[in-house]
């Protein structure tokens, strides 16, 4: 336990192996940020969790894991997730938010580590949020990159009102030739994932989990990870997608994939739609569709398809120090 300088008296930080807070948190944890989840980012090396307590209200107010590699020194937030970095109390002053970061950054230090690495969540989950934790970095030398577009869709808005033309025409079509959206069950995430594999190998993809990291994060994880699929006429997968609720009010599509035989009929169109549905009648706002990444840059033709979803486009921030 660390008491916090007078700028932050009333706050302490607590360091630890584990991943679970010794205070309830005073927001609801992004599912990367949980223990469950923590569980399964593995590391060959050292992780540390910091919880910055406010202990007269008994409640954590932000957390931050980060791991490295023994004799490396370069430490990373998320070690192995789409995203980690910080998470906060809405109500977190700015303040104390930098003097807990600080009070990682001399923890960190201290153990040998001569640089990290953030990648927080994209703006549009909590837009309040990454603003004030990305002007706390940049005050405190972080560099910011690469920077990255995201792209998702509200979930308060209808799904065919804001489809391009082109887009509306091609889920008309699937339609019409008896395409359908399905959920399917976790026993054939083996076959699913051979399915992923082909049409990641066919399009020259890479891909990035293998099979039993995939069925134990649906072992371990059952409410939050979702296969889903879309069938031609003749039962016939056509697209075959994982879906992840980060978190009650956020679906993340994950491992989209369709064969390239399919593309006359574009049934990522109707995948979306599924998904768009699936998370609406479940209470949720937002549908995250990821990034449009290359290793030479964006993704324009993966960018323009979700941009005729009618999908909006925020920033997704990575930030990185050297510790001295």
């Amino acid at each position: 336990m660390l008491a916090l300088p007078a700028p932050a008296k009333g706050y302490v930080v607590r360091q630890q192996a584990g991943a679970a807070p010794a205070l309830p948190p005073a927001y609801a944890p992004w599912l990367y940020l949980t223990p469950a989840h923590q569980a399964r980012q593995t590391s060959a090396g050292q992780q540390l969790h910091f919880f910055l307590e406010e202990p007269a209200v008994g409640h954590t107010v932000a957390q931050l894991s980060v791991a490295w590699e023994v004799g490396e020194g370069v430490a990373r937030s998320p070690w192995r997730a789409p995203f980690g970095a910080v998470q906060t109390a809405p109500a977190l002053p700015q303040h104390v938010l930098r003097v807990f970061l600080q009070a990682v950054e001399a923890a960190l230090a201290a153990r040998g580590v001569c640089s990290l690495t953030l990648r927080p969540p994209a703006f549009a989950y909590e837009p309040a949020a990454s603003a004030r934790l990305t002007a706390v970095l940049t005050d405190l030398g972080y560099q910011i990159g690469p920077v990255e577009l995201n792209s998702y869709l509200p979930l308060a808005r209808d799904y065919e009102a804001h489809l391009h033309p082109s887009a509306r025409r091609r889920l008309r079509k699937c339609q019409r030739q008896g395409l359908r959206f399905e959920q399917e069950p976790p026993l054939l995430l083996p076959l699913a994932y051979e399915f992923v594999r082909r049409c990641r190998q066919e399009k020259g993809q890479p891909l990035n989990i293998t099979l039993e990291q995939l069925q134990d994060l649906f072992r371990a994880l059952p409410r939050h990870f979702f296969l889903f699929s879309v069938r031609d006429a003749a039962g016939e997968w056509a697209a075959v997608s994982v879906a992840i609720q980060v978190r009650a009010d956020v679906l993340y599509h994950f491992l989209p994939a369709s064969p390239r035989a399919y593309n006359h009929l574009s049934p990522m169109v109707l995948i979306n739609a599924g998904l768009h549905a699936f998370g609406r009648a479940s209470g949720m706002r937002l549908l995250d569709l990821g990034i449009s990444a290359r290793p030479a840059g964006v993704d324009e033709s993966l960018l323009r398809f979700k941009r005729h979803l009618g999908a909006l486009s925020g920033l997704k921030l990575t930030f990185s120090k050297p510790l001295s």
